[in-house]
């Protein structure tokens, strides 16, 4: 099958989320499609199955190393990218995603590639102490005036609203207290952010093994535009603002978020650019020589 390597809410090459993405020939079960996923090592790995569905999405599913999830956002974006620009030759301004967490409509217009996220469900405030023991930061580096919440657009995260950007820099996992938290709480991801201009900076720590960091997560900024919100953050029902994040990584993106809370109903879009960095040939077991 043929494959393509896509970097995520990226201004360039080497820039933004890594994403494999593969168009199978053939039938390809669920067990080659997470050994390919861990192959490949990348914090997900995508597979379209199918062409243009009646309902106008294409199926698709997404793998990290070790388990499928339902939804996640550069994975969203990059994959619509490749639907964009290879299945449909950029005759169209609108994809549909037919995933676990159910359809995402991505749109192409000035912002780069657009997707809607679910609407948002709140969880638990947690204690900050918690969050500030895995975080290797001080309790009074987290705010008291927000909470930390668990909030899920599609897929979860834990929002840790920080002091300062110092504080934010600070930030590194301790393993022992996540896979504490994770025993006793929750298994998802971690972000943590703090406003930085006109707009946000942030950082996600993932639940996967050895607990990396993502450098750039539209389904935690879909939550987080959620939280922010809910919580009147900027005193505003309607948010337009860039995240920076990965920059502590080596690997800076951007993201676009637009965000609005009408009547109860809330509208989540998160958008940036793709690149396409490779494409090639996934061989079969003929390949092998021994």
């Amino acid at each position: 099958m043929n494959f393509y390597i896509v970097d995520c809410f990226a201004e360039g090459k080497y820039q933004g989320n890594q994403l494999a993405v593969f168009l199978p020939d053939g039938p390809v079960s669920d067990g080659e499609m997470q050994r390919i996923a861990n192959e490949i090592g990348f914090s997900e790995t995508t597979f379209i199955l199918s062409g243009r569905r009646d309902n106008g999405g294409y199926d698709v599913r997404i793998f990290t190393p070790d388990v499928e999830v339902p939804f996640a956002g550069h994975p969203t974006l990059g994959t619509a990218h490749i639907i964009h620009t290879v299945l449909e030759g950029e005759r169209t301004d609108r994809v549909q995603l037919n995933l676990k967490a159910g359809q995402i409509p991505v749109s192409i217009d000035a912002r780069g590639i657009v997707m809607t996220q679910n609407e948002p469900v709140f969880g638990e405030i947690l204690d900050k102490r918690l969050l500030a023991g895995v975080l290797s930061i001080e309790d009074g580096d987290i705010r008291d005036d927000y909470p930390v919440q668990w909030v899920s657009t599609g897929l979860e995260a834990i929002i840790v609203p920080l002091r300062s950007v110092d504080a934010l820099r600070r930030c590194h996992v301790n393993h022992d207290r996540f896979h504490a938290f994770i025993r006793d709480h929750y298994k998802c991801n971690i972000m943590a952010f703090v406003p930085e201009g006109d707009g946000i900076r942030d950082r996600v720590f993932m639940d996967d093994p050895g607990f990396l960091e993502d450098p750039a997560t539209g389904s935690a900024n879909g939550d987080l535009a959620a939280y922010l919100l809910r919580h009147d953050f900027f005193g505003s029902s309607d948010l337009r603002y860039t995240v920076s994040q990965g920059s502590e990584m080596g690997r800076p993106s951007k993201l676009e978020v637009t965000a609005s809370l009408r009547e109860g109903r809330y509208t989540i879009e998160v958008g940036g650019h793709a690149c396409t960095v490779a494409r090639g040939e996934w061989l079969d077991s003929s390949g092998f020589v021994g």
